[in-house]
């Protein structure tokens, strides 16, 4: 018979909780008294995190016990749930499920019947760190209203009585750290002793710890009316009608808590048996198998691995036309984009290195090549040459610094002038780049007549 975990985080203790065997918790085949259902076990924190304390308690338990299918852990807040989930899976422990104490301290209030009829509830949480009063709703589980302090704990309850036994003269000062934290530990052991006995007498080395139920009441009785004070204030600022006060942790054992919650709000306050081990038994209770994750579903792109895809599939797949014809069609796109780019490519760095004017003008420059190559005399071709003169270097400067002259666009559709020999268009629809003539080196050589027979151009 399989069988479930509990556990709750608390600042001062980690409580675990086990149905007994032959009681299970999930199927609600509970004994009459709820408390005697389950094995109760304390551990306290002291100096180590409270997240390896937990991952420790788990792991002891499911070593000596196979048979627990399920682990519920209460938390208080979501920084202690996060430091506990990554302990875990730091450990690989997979199987468990995190949940809000208020929840699990809700489901065991319930499940023994101490709720029965009550609507909204106040759970008011007195333990060693602080104080915590919750505002629910028992139908929806919806939490209406939270507040917790610090300013009332059960370590503040320690203090008070430590304090009053050293003025006392009964208890020497504890020279040292340790000699105070043993101290404060049996100062703890007393208020929980006068829970159930009218006085108490421990003795230890710096003195004897004495104190009676009347004198504990009267030092704590400001404390406790101060924490019913803002008990009242959460549920007026809940703005719920609130029908019970439910007290729980590990102070509300303290009869003086309920006699001044009752006096102070009006309302039944109830106290179940054990109030410490109310959320560790309610996550017990909740403790449900972690269902496993499904396996992802299988990359359909691996057309090959006959693993993946069914053999058939994978065979039509493969051999129907009109997947052929995608793949080619596909194949002769990526071609054509490649060849597409690599012209860019080629003619982005001509242009960058001055290729521009000889790419785009190549057929007229190569036929003025080849018609300077069929008359190759000098004299000829320098006859017209004094017809015009040529620039001197005062007019070439003005000529490179004058501003390049825009053409005024006009109505008519005149033909543009013909561009000159030093006329070179770089880029298409941009204005041409004009090249001055620069002067010769030489003087041109004298006129020779023209002979009959011989034209010039």
């Amino acid at each position: 018979m399989s069988s479930v975990l509990g556990v709750s985080v608390g600042a001062g203790a980690v409580r675990v909780a086990r149905p007994h065997a032959g009681n299970s918790a999930e199927r609600g085949a509970l004994r009459p008294n709820p408390v005697d259902a389950f094995d109760l076990q304390a551990i306290p924190v002291g100096e180590r995190r409270t997240e390896e304390l937990v991952a420790d308690a788990i792991g002891a338990v499911l070593a000596a016990d196979p048979r627990v299918s399920a682990t519920a852990v209460a938390y208080r807040d979501e920084q202690t749930a996060r430091a506990i989930r990554a302990e875990l899976a730091r450990r690989q422990f997979t199987n468990y499920e995190l949940v809000p104490d208020v929840v699990a301290a809700l489901e065991f209030l319930e499940y023994s019947g101490d709720l029965q009829g009550f609507g909204t509830v106040a759970i008011y949480d007195l333990g060693a760190s602080g104080l915590s009063v919750t505002v629910v709703d028992t139908a929806t589980r919806q939490v209406c209203f939270s507040e917790r302090t610090s300013d009332i704990s059960g370590d503040y309850l320690d203090s008070l009585i430590r304090e009053q036994q050293i003025a006392s003269g009964r208890i020497a000062h504890p020279p040292d750290a340790s000699g105070l934290a043993a101290l404060d530990a049996l100062c703890r052991t007393a208020k929980e002793q006068l829970s159930e006995n009218s006085a108490v007498a421990l003795p230890s080395t710096e003195g004897l710890v004495l104190l009676s139920q009347e004198n504990f009441e009267a030092l704590i009785m400001l404390a406790v009316e101060s924490s019913a004070r803002m008990t009242r204030d959460v549920i007026q600022r809940s703005e719920q009608q609130v029908q019970a006060v439910a007290v729980i942790g590990g102070c509300a054992q303290i009869p003086l808590v309920a006699r001044v919650l009752r006096r102070w709000l009006g309302v039944p306050v109830l106290v179940p048996a054990n109030p410490g081990t109310v959320a560790s038994r309610g996550a017990a209770i909740m403790a449900r198998p972690v269902q496993p994750r499904p396996a992802p579903a299988p990359f359909a792109a691996a057309f090959e691995n006959s693993s993946i895809l069914p053999p058939d599939a994978t065979t039509a797949l493969l051999t129907s036309t009109g997947a052929v014809e995608k793949i080619s069609r596909r194949r002769e796109i990526s071609m054509a984009g490649v060849a597409v780019g690599a012209l860019v490519v080629v003619s982005a760095i001509g242009v960058s290195l001055g290729w521009g004017p000889q790419v785009l003008e190549h057929d007229s420059q190569s036929s003025d090549a080849a018609t300077s190559s069929a008359a190759p005399t000098t004299t000829q071709s320098s006859a017209s040459v004094p017809t015009s003169v040529a620039p001197t270097t005062d007019a070439t400067n003005e000529q490179l610094a004058a501003p390049p002259q825009r053409q005024e666009t006009t109505t008519t559709d005149a033909p543009p002038p013909a561009p000159g020999p030093n006329t070179f268009t770089i880029i298409p629809g941009l204005p041409p780049v004009v090249v001055p003539t620069l002067p010769p080196l030489f003087p041109a050589p004298a006129a020779v007549p023209a002979q009959p027979g011989i034209s010039h151009r």
